[in-house]
């Protein structure tokens, strides 16, 4: 599944494709999408495949086609505080990209099958925690993930404000992935061959959209135990945050105020983001033309009046456009203002990476 837009040299030309085919159509999921590069899910050595609009698999790991998140992440209308599950979170990338939207006070659990993805998506996770700049740019919903089958959520779990299925539901099992939603919750899922959203506007009243047309893998069936009963999965508890947990959130918030409004003071218009370089690509198409005369058909190349000293002239409206362009040169590498901030702080040193939840550089 993918395909429907082209490729991206990095992650941002992969965003703007996204865009400007109209996945992407909101601010917040543009933000997130930019914030976690997609190529740090995949294993070295497929890498060079991250920024095309299709799904990747290797074994038990698998990540969705871009604009199949992009479809997702919109539909959710996801904001900070909310409670999120996924079932099947697979290697964490979509979990993070809504644990920066949910903020520090959300609620981000996964559930998936496999313990070896398990083990990678954590893997991911900290990885992206001790060395992502987008880490200190938003306040995080940290994602926690338990090994299990998502059709054994046990009865007594607690209801969530956002729900994804990230494989293919049986209609037989349409209501229970329902009823995991509190009221005006919304659950995303390929249902039908079809991503589904699914609005739950009432304790027993709901209302259905169709998105687009999908291929999902299904949802793989419970395996009971000996004894014929099913393992039932325990969802994390809702965590209560620590006062000296909340005091770090706290002392950050204040920190990104006083950098945002020197940043207003200095330039006059807030933060500016820092301009992408991109690489000019030029395309040359040869155009074919096909006539029909008299029931023969006769494939030849119809030169018109801008054929006439086609080279030449290329090479001279490439030779003028340069002279009208000024040289394109890359950016300075963004500055971590925040960790500036606090490594600046008259405080005692494990109090500082404390702050800077004990991130390399």
């Amino acid at each position: 599944m993918g395909g429907a837009v082209s490729a991206g040299e990095d992650n941002d030309e992969l965003i703007d494709n996204l865009k400007e085919a109209q996945y992407i159509r909101t601010e917040l999921v543009e933000q997130a999408f930019r914030a976690i590069d997609r190529a740090d899910y995949y294993l070295e050595e497929f890498k060079e495949n991250a920024y095309k609009d299709l799904a990747w698999k290797h074994g038990n790991i698998h990540l969705s086609a871009p604009c199949i998140y992009s479809e997702v992440m919109e539909a959710l209308d996801l904001q900070p505080g909310l409670s999120f599950l996924n079932l099947g979170s697979g290697t964490g990338y979509l979990s993070s990209m809504v644990g920066l939207i949910l903020g520090p006070f959300g609620v981000n659990h996964g559930v998936e099958l496999h313990s070896d993805v398990i083990e990678y998506a954590k893997q991911k996770l900290d990885f992206f925690i001790r060395t992502s700049d987008s880490f200190d740019k938003f306040d995080f919903c940290e994602p926690s993930f338990v090994t299990g089958n998502c059709l054994e959520i046990s009865p007594d779990c607690s209801q969530y404000d956002r729900v994804y299925c990230g494989a293919g539901v049986q209609k037989e099992h349409e209501e229970y992935m329902k009823n995991l939603l509190k009221v005006g919750g919304i659950l995303v899922m390929p249902l039908e061959e079809k991503l589904t959203k699914i609005t739950r506007t009432g304790p027993s009243a709901w209302e259905t959209k169709k998105i687009l047309a999908v291929s999902f893998a299904p949802l793989i069936q419970p395996c009971h135990s000996e004894s014929g009963k099913s393992r039932l999965v325990q969802l994390p508890p809702v965590a209560v945050r620590s006062l000296q947990d909340l005091a770090r959130i706290a002392i950050r918030g204040t920190i990104k105020k006083i950098i945002h409004q020197e940043a207003v003071s200095k330039n006059g218009n807030g933060l500016k983001n820092t301009p992408r370089f991109k690489r000019r690509r030029v395309r040359r198409r040869r155009m074919e033309t096909i006539v029909f005369l008299d029931k023969e058909v006769f494939a030849s190349r119809i030169s018109n009046p801008s054929d006439d000293n086609s080279c030449e002239d290329l090479e001279e409206e490439r030779r003028e456009e340069e002279e009208k362009t000024p040289p394109e040169t890359k950016p300075d590498p963004p500055v971590n203002f925040l960790r500036q901030k606090v490594l600046s702080l008259p405080l005692p040193d494990p109090l500082k990476y404390y702050l800077l939840y004990y991130r390399e550089k």
